[in-house]
């Protein structure tokens, strides 16, 4: 308003006269001097009054808001929440312009979030920080120059900032330097699991050395001999070629000489290379006169069939070979047999007699049934079971052995008495009852054709699997005997089977409280697998097979069996034992063995027991684990790798072994030992 009175007063001058133009000029530079001048002091007094009150100095700029700003606050208060926009003020005062998209994807520092987590010494430090701050501010707006003023929140979150990096920094540190150490320590212990004598013929991290197999040299050298023979087999056919004949034959003795037992390029002498050269030599002037597609190929297809008839062959010799092995009594068992038969026979009639035979007829006592012709297999049974019995005078042995080893097993448990336990042995001739007339085992085994199949050297067999079925123990009645347990036992009222090639962990004497629930038999079922069931035993192409029984009935094991010798007779087992006997003369349902027609005569009649009485496979599976042995009550060497052969599986023997007293007089001198 007063520079629009000025400038009527000039149009006033103007129209007076020159006086006025001198007015004009006074008020001009006035206006363009001292209005700034007055505008600067102004300044200068605000800045003064901020220092000495901030409280005040802080309304004051809060009411000299530019009006844009709240223009833009007041739109903004329309589109977000409060929270949101306390966000927008407080990032906008630090980073300059805010981001949306900086706020949706949480890029705030989280010195936000930690204020609270800060310990009250580092808060002091920083407010103390602050103070000098504002001091050394005040007194540079004092000193004339303008510098931005941080407030102490701004100040406190930039020192939060500026403490997580470094924090951030050291971690980051430290995980590198403990992931090189990781990585050291890994490269000691590899280091460590190297063999220096595999580093001295191999380099560890090429794949390829993983195959045995892989030293070439070796592979090279079979390879030539090989294509030696096809090449001296066409040579011998042309009577031009006799002297290329008989120089690939002196290559490929020279190349079986050098490659001799060696299995790696390692094992081969000097000369390999020389001899890899000349038979490289030979082969190729051979391919040059003898090449021909058709003939190499018909050779090679007849080394190939050649070979294969070998290895059958071969495999059924071994079949037949592990048989053999397998049943048949080693040498040191054998004269323990005989020096314990000749002394038994020479003790008087009035010595020969065991103690407690008293016990014998006791329905009250634990009875076993253990029918064998190994001395040594049967002192395992009974000194295992002793061993670990709560209570052995409360034990009974009833032992059934044949003739041949009659005065040897009498005379062992005479000189060995199984401690308070009762013992008695028996000969299974003397049983006259069992005759081939009441028998239908014995019968069959006095016929034409039994006597052919198992006695005739040049009977053809279909196979190795015949080889397993003519065996003679299947000619001997203690194998069969166990189908007429109340014929030889006709006092007792349950009795426990067990076969010669087990041993007793643990005390048995609960298996006498099982409840078989009406069954005749208790016994460990071995369906776990599907070559257990009925079908792997049975031939169920029979009708009479087929109409009676389910293949997939699950099969059990002998070895260690309670039987109910009144439900037995209740319900006539050995009745039912000989129906199906008599039916299978011709082994048209099943093959030779006791398995099969115990599976067919207790069918429906046997209760299964836990699996942990009874562990079986010790003679044949190398996989069994050893918790189950050892928290089994029963373990059985089932299969052909008795443990008192050579072929017995070392890891196993030893569970055998700890119930053999070596040191025994009878077993040095014949040799026996672990």
């Amino acid at each position: 308003m007063a520079l629009k009175r000025g400038l009527t007063g000039v149009n006033r001058i103007r129209g007076g006269g020159g006086g006025g133009s001198r007015s004009a000029v006074v008020i001009l530079v006035f206006l363009c001097v001292l209005a700034p001048l007055i505008f600067f002091v102004g300044r200068g007094v605000y800045f003064d009054s901020s220092s000495n009150d901030y409280s005040n100095a802080s309304s004051v700029k809060q009411s000299l808001v530019d009006w844009r700003e709240r223009l833009a606050m007041r739109s903004l208060r329309s589109l977000f929440s409060k929270e949101v926009l306390d966000v927008i003020t407080a990032s906008t005062a630090d980073l300059g312009p805010f981001s949306l998209d900086s706020f949706k994807k949480n890029n705030l520092s989280p010195s936000w979030r930690q204020v609270e987590e800060v310990d009250t010494s580092f808060k002091n430090q920083t407010t103390s920080s602050i103070v000098n701050a504002k001091r050394d501010t005040t007194t540079t707006s004092k000193g004339g120059s303008h510098q931005k003023v941080e407030t102490p929140e701004k100040l406190y979150r930039r020192q939060l900032r500026e403490k997580r990096r470094e924090r951030r920094a050291n971690e980051l540190v430290q995980h590198n330097d403990d992931t090189i150490l990781k990585l050291e320590n890994a490269a000691i212990e590899r280091s460590k699991s190297v063999d220096s004598a595999v580093l001295g013929k191999y380099s560890i991290w090429r794949r390829e050395n993983d195959n045995d197999n892989s030293d070439s040299n070796i592979r090279l050298m079979r390879d030539q001999v090989i294509m030696a023979r096809v090449y001296s087999g066409l040579a011998k056919l042309k009577k031009n070629k006799t002297d290329l004949f008989q120089e690939l034959q002196a290559r490929i003795k020279d190349s079986q000489r050098v490659l001799g037992e060696s299995t790696t390029d390692a094992d081969l002498p000097r000369s390999a290379h020389d001899k890899l050269r000349d038979m490289g030599q030979v082969l190729s002037k051979a391919k040059m006169q003898l090449y021909d597609c058709k003939l190499v190929t018909g050779k090679l297809r007849a080394m190939l069939q050649t070979a294969d008839e070998q290895v059958r062959s071969l495999k059924k010799q071994s079949t037949f070979l592990a048989q053999l092995a397998a049943k048949t009594i080693p040498n040191a068992i054998h004269c323990l047999s005989m020096r314990l038969t000749i002394d038994y026979y020479l003790l008087s009639p009035e010595k020969r007699k065991f103690p407690r035979s008293e016990n014998l007829k006791n329905p009250n006592l634990y009875h076993y049934a253990l029918f064998s012709d190994n001395v040594l297999a049967a002192s395992v049974v009974v000194n295992s079971t002793i061993m670990n019995a709560k209570d052995p005078s409360k034990h009974v042995f009833h032992l059934v052995t044949d003739k041949l080893n009659f005065g040897a097993m009498n005379m062992w448990f005479l000189l060995n008495p199984p401690g308070k336990a009762t013992i008695h042995v028996e000969n299974v001739d003397e049983f006259k009852w069992l005759n081939s007339s009441y028998c239908p085992v014995l019968r069959q085994l006095e016929s034409a054709a039994m006597k052919e199949f198992y006695f005739k050297a040049d009977h053809p067999t279909s196979g190795s699997s015949n080889l397993k079925y003519r065996n003679p123990k299947y000619l001997s009645m203690l194998n069969h005997l166990r189908f007429y347990l109340p014929e030889v036992y006709p006092k007792l009222n349950k009795i426990l089977f067990l076969d010669d090639d087990i041993i007793v962990q643990k005390d048995l004497t609960p298996l006498w409280e099982v409840n078989l629930n009406g069954k005749v038999n208790g016994a460990v079922e071995t369906c776990g697998e599907s070559f257990h069931r009925f079908d792997k035993y049975l031939n169920f192409s029979n009708p009479h097979i087929a109409r009676n029984f389910n293949p997939n009935a699950c099969g059990w094991a002998y070895g260690m069996n309670m039987f109910d010798l009144k439900e037995w007779k209740k319900r006539d087992i050995t009745g039912i034992y000989h129906k199906w006997q008599n039916m299978n003369e011709n082994r048209t349902l099943w093959k030779l063995g006791t398995l099969p027609p115990g599976l067919i005569t207790f069918y429906g009649l046997t209760h299964p027991l836990n699996k942990a009485w009874h562990v079986l496979g010790l003679g044949y599976n190398p996989s069994i684990a050893k918790k189950d042995i050892e928290n089994a009550a029963v373990v059985h060497y089932n299969g052909n790798m008795k443990p008192w052969l050579e072929l017995a599986m070392s890891k196993y023997r030893p569970y055998w072994t700890k119930y053999i007293q070596f040191d025994h007089p009878y077993l040095r001198r014949c040799n026996l030992h672990e």
